[in-house]
């Protein structure tokens, strides 16, 4: 079985029914749903807040490469154009992590890098995985790092822009 977590974003058109598309793309695979983040754009390019949030998956049928060609093809429904680096996007769908039963799963192939290299400098992203997973744990630099350390050792002005919404994503829409 392999499982996943999914960082999803949108910044652009409506938001949540984005997230949503996403969510119900994904079908019966999702396992866990985090609550809706507002967020501040990263990477330095003016743009206006995403929504964020994340979900876990699995299926036994999907390797890394299976996983992102998904994700990459919830995107293109949603309409992402892929224009500038960073910028605005209608759908954003990143691989954080891939296991393959109790094995991560590394990847460093063109194309597809797991774990997601920069993951542990978002809060967008450990913000909400800690919300379904307190005790996630991420691969960086080759070590095993718990994200709730992770987490701490961002700005806090990171951890205080990830902002806690009253919307929730549903399973089976």
């Amino acid at each position: 079985m392999t499982r996943v977590v999914l960082s999803i974003g949108s910044n652009l058109g409506d938001r949540m029914a984005r997230l949503q598309a996403a969510v119900d793309g994904l079908g019966d695979s999702v396992r866990a749903l985090s609550p809706v983040y507002e967020t501040d754009a990263w990477g330095g390019v003016e743009q206006g807040p995403f929504l964020n949030a994340v979900v876990v998956a699995d299926d036994p049928a999907l390797d890394g490469h299976a996983w992102l060609r998904l994700a990459q093809a919830l995107e293109q429904a949603n309409e992402r154009v892929r224009g500038q680096k960073w910028g605005p996007r209608t759908l954003d769908v990143d691989l954080v992590c891939c296991h393959d039963g109790e094995y991560e799963v590394f990847s460093r192939d063109e194309g597809l890098t797991l774990p997601h290299p920069l993951a542990h400098l978002r809060a967008f992203v450990m913000v909400p995985w800690l919300a379904v997973d307190p005790d996630a744990e991420l691969t960086v630099a080759g070590e095993r790092s718990r994200v709730d350390r992770l987490l701490t050792e961002l700005d806090p002005v990171d951890r205080d822009g990830v902002r806690l919404t009253p919307l929730v994503l549903r399973l089976g829409r």
